[in-house]
């Protein structure tokens, strides 16, 4: 059965959500994430997806104290990223709390670093992220496009032992539109044993059951928990089914 990842966006230290990762776009849906994040605990969820969006912007870790508080009074299995460009954002990410961090424009721009880090942590601990726009990766918090198409740049670290890989298509990132189907099959038919955790577009239950049904292992879902599209109480049973 998919995984149902909520994930909480870091500003200011508040939960938010930007429309296709433009940082004008932005709506602050709950001022303590630790409130939100015992929420989602509550209704039987076990993973977590934290983003520090003021990292990414900062290009260094930010919001660690979120993580920090999350880690330590919850039981979520957090994954964090944004703005984790060197070893010692990614020391105080685990030092915080986190069990798996995701690395994007690292990847992308410094992937020497980025191999070591799976060589010195492991693929259990370290995810490729993978976000594109029309199947060429972007980076920077969303904010730079890049010529590089997303099998290519998945096939490049698959061949050096990643195995977790989270893709969002930014077009459909808070747009409540529906996932990108077609995309995550290419990647699944390219890549079938790759842990794959879906991103972006999720506006219902029936999207989460059409990913589940392809053999999608992972989804991540934020504005359609926050608007109420999909509630607890429908994860919940979910869930427990």
């Amino acid at each position: 059965m998919i995984i149902i990842i909520p994930a909480i966006d870091l500003i200011d230290a508040k939960c938010v959500r930007l429309s296709q990762g433009d940082y004008n776009q932005k709506t602050v849906y709950n001022e303590n994430p630790l409130e939100v994040a015992k929420m989602f605990e509550d209704a039987g969820i076990t993973r977590l997806h934290l983003v520090d969006l003021d990292g990414a912007k900062a290009k260094h870790i930010v919001n660690y104290k979120v993580l920090e508080s999350i880690a330590s009074k919850t039981s979520l299995v957090i994954d964090f990223g944004g703005g984790l460009k060197s070893d010692k954002d990614l020391r105080i990410a685990f030092e915080s709390g986190a069990q798996m961090v995701t690395g994007g424009s690292i990847a992308v721009k410094d992937r020497e670093t980025f191999l070591s880090w799976i060589e010195t942590y492991g693929p259990d601990k370290i995810i490729l992220g993978a976000d594109a726009k029309d199947k060429k990766i972007a980076v920077s918090g969303w904010q730079e496009v890049s010529e590089l198409p997303i099998l290519d740049f998945i096939e490049s670290y698959t061949s050096r032992g990643i195995r977790k890989v989270i893709s969002t298509d930014i077009a459909r990132d808070g747009m409540l539109t529906g996932p990108s189907i077609d995309l995550y099959k290419e990647i699944l038919e390219q890549f079938p044993n790759l842990e794959l955790i879906a991103s972006g577009g999720i506006a219902s239950m029936n999207d989460i059951h059409e990913l589940n049904e392809m053999g999608v292992p992972g989804v991540i879902t934020g504005k359609a928990i926050y608007e109420n599209k999909i509630s607890l109480e429908e994860i919940e049973k979910y869930i427990s089914a």
